[in-house]
């Protein structure tokens, strides 16, 4: 059993880093590997394999057995082994919380939140099982006419860096529970908690039920173009969704797609400020450097309120301070690559020349954080124009743009100028003007008095660029499964 040392004690690598599908462990058929980084530090962590579209089709063949064993799995007994998969996740949190948090620099005091929502998951999908029912349509005396609903048979998840146990994990309980067999292909930058997982729960589910591909890319390419997947999900970038959604299209098989956004986040005059203010930081999540599509990162504030709220705001901001992901006292983390920082930074850069007011942050801290790690302050810019740069690009970083309006009518057409619709935040004590917002405002997921939770059950998803599909709750298991009709015709048919 490998380890490695952290703030926090020592943490358990996975054993196995090559492809898991078809029940057993597989080096990649080029023998191709990729380097694993802490963000923390910036060390090698892992070599790791790097599929081909060779390992793919391997892979792909395996799952498409794998799925026809599975969906003759009678509900119950499927749920029975969602609910040990949860059961491995919760007996082993404290590790995973661990080896999430070296592997893409979250704190490790959220990455254990992170584990129990997955598991969370399983037992949510488990318990619904029973209920993936058909109907009857009356057809008269002498026939019957039913629906009923079937698993589509493979599904591929391609899944993101900023919670990759959560997404690996939890997005394999819904198609698991409606009998398909799932192929995760983990973030290319994070992939050792899923390989983990893999060496946990690989031995609940039949052979080929459940695949674990690493690699980039490649892997991801032909996953969408497989004639051996029927159904393919990403959680990603706008433009990477389009470009599964393309390959995908070859062979019209469904997508289920979970976009970017740069979400608004409305404060009404009637709201205290410091309430607003809190709420405004707290959506922006800085505590995971902002990386999360549900980021609030567009502040619209009443002009009544607006300089107490960008003053508290800047307040607000000093409880997160960038350090070592693993320390448990660490409240804000390390970014994901060298790369999304400096481009982050560059953003930055460019707004301090674009008349936005500097409120707080900006820097790459020295002082305070592993040498070699990949760290940014949380960045607040006041007094950012609507059609700016700063206020339309999402960034998916700790940067927050603050934007004062007065008239209704303007907010909503500057909340709509981008072609994006993942999440808004309403803060009012206006009932009347709230359920207005909610309405008027183009977005999958809104919270009023309310910003960034998930509550399991509730669907979560994006409108217009923001993504296809809804998760966390029964549509989202409906959507892989496909309605089959059943006619038949009562009259006897066979010798009188």
């Amino acid at each position: 059993m490998q380890t490695h040392d952290t703030a926090s004690g020592p943490v358990i690598l996975p054993g196995q880093t090559g492809l898991f599908y078809g029940g057993q462990w597989h080096r990649s058929a080029a023998d191709r590997w990729l380097e694993i980084e802490a963000p923390g530090t910036g060390e090698v962590l892992a070599r790791v394999a790097d599929a081909t579209a060779e390992d793919v089709a391997r892979a792909a063949r395996a799952a498409r057995a794998g799925a026809r064993t599975w969906r003759r799995t009678a509900p119950l007994a499927r749920a029975a082994v969602l609910r040990k998969i949860g059961q491995r996740l919760r007996e082993n949190a404290a590790q995973l919380a661990l080896l999430d948090a070296l592997d893409c620099g979250n704190p490790v005091s959220e990455m254990g939140s992170d584990v129990m929502v997955a598991a969370a998951l399983m037992d949510f999908f488990a318990g619904l099982v029973t209920e993936l029912k058909g109907d009857t349509i009356p057809m008269g005396y002498d026939a019957l006419n039913y629906t009923e609903r079937e698993p589509v048979g493979v599904v591929a998840r391609i899944v993101a860096f900023n919670h990759p146990l959560l997404f690996a994990m939890g997005k394999l309980a819904a198609p698991l529970a409606a009998g398909n067999a799932v192929i995760i292909k983990p973030p290319v930058q994070a992939p050792l908690s899923a390989l983990r997982c893999a060496e946990l729960i690989g031995d609940l589910l039949p052979p080929g039920v459940l695949s674990i591909i690493p690699g980039g890319g490649e892997a991801g390419a032909a996953l969408a173009a497989s004639p051996d997947v029927d159904m393919i999900g990403l959680v990603g970038s706008i433009a990477t969704g389009r470009k599964v959604m393309e390959a995908a299209a070859g062979r019209l098989k469904p997508v289920a797609l979970e976009l970017g956004g740069k979400n608004p986040f409305v404060a009404c005059s009637d709201v205290d400020p410091a309430l607003a203010a809190r709420a405004i930081v707290d959506g922006m999540n800085f505590t995971w450097c902002g990386q999360s599509c549900g980021s609030t990162s567009r502040a619209f504030v009443h002009r009544d309120i607006y300089e107490e709220v960008c003053e508290r705001v800047a307040q607000a901001c000093a409880a997160y301070v960038p350090g070592d992901p693993t320390a448990a006292a660490t409240t804000m983390g390390a970014m994901i690559s060298a790369e999304h920082r400096d481009r982050v930074k560059h953003a930055i850069d460019r707004a301090r020349g674009s008349g936005a007011r500097l409120l707080c942050g900006g820097s790459i801290p020295r002082v305070g954080v592993p040498a070699g790690g990949y760290y940014l302050e949380p960045t607040v810019f006041a007094d950012v124009a609507a059609d700016s740069a700063l206020a339309c690009e999402e960034l998916f970083g700790p940067v927050l743009a603050m934007l004062p309006w007065d008239k209704e009518a303007e907010l909503l057409a500057d909340i709509h100028r981008l072609d994006v619709g993942l999440t808004a935040a309403i803060w009012t004590t206006d009932l009347a003007r709230a359920h207005r917002l909610a309405r008027e405002i183009d977005a999958g997921f809104v919270w009023i008095n309310e910003v960034g939770k998930h509550f399991l059950g509730a669907p979560y998803g994006g409108v217009k660029q923001s993504g296809i599909g809804r998760d966390e709750c029964f549509g989202e298991m409906l959507s892989f499964t496909r309605e089959k009709n059943v006619h038949i015709n009562l009259r006897q048919v066979g010798r009188p």
